[in-house]
């Protein structure tokens, strides 16, 4: 499953970047997020609650900084299993200041296995997006409270 886009937030870069880069803040980003803590030089363990059409479960996984070039550029590889299965992927997020904004790109590409696997690609997609945008959604009010 691919997914690509892009979004705008109403903070620089360097804004935007320490939000990325700060586990709890970003804890209160994504979707069904119980749990993120560091678990060494950039990798972070994570517990999600996630529910994709009629499954639902928990999920126990990893989010590993590949790369990263301050403040404008991330690599990211994520691991997560759970009862309803299992999703692995790589992703770039690109930050690019525009004015008094950040439009953020971002990408990448995830293997989905299990029950989960069974709702479908179309599915999958649709659900992903939505995440996507509950993800820019909390990150824009975030950003606001620091600003």
């Amino acid at each position: 499953m691919k997914l690509e886009g892009m979004e705008t937030v109403p903070a620089a870069p360097a804004a935007v970047w320490s939000l990325l880069n700060n586990p709890e803040q970003l804890a209160r980003c994504l979707p069904g997020c119980e749990e993120l803590v560091a678990a060494g030089k950039d990798i972070y363990k994570a517990k999600l609650s996630v529910t994709i059409a009629a499954v639902s479960g928990k999920y126990a996984g990893s989010v590993e900084i590949r790369e990263r070039v301050e403040p404008s550029r991330m690599r990211l590889r994520i691991e997560g299993r759970g009862a309803p299965g299992f999703i692995t992927g790589e992703g770039t997020l690109e930050l690019v200041a525009k004015g008094n904004e950040t439009e953020i790109r971002y990408g990448g590409e995830a293997q989905v296995g299990g029950v989960i696997a069974a709702v479908g690609q179309r599915m999958l997609q649709g659900a992903a997006k939505i995440m996507v945008g509950q993800f820019f959604d909390a990150m824009k009010k975030q950003l606001a409270k620091g600003a």
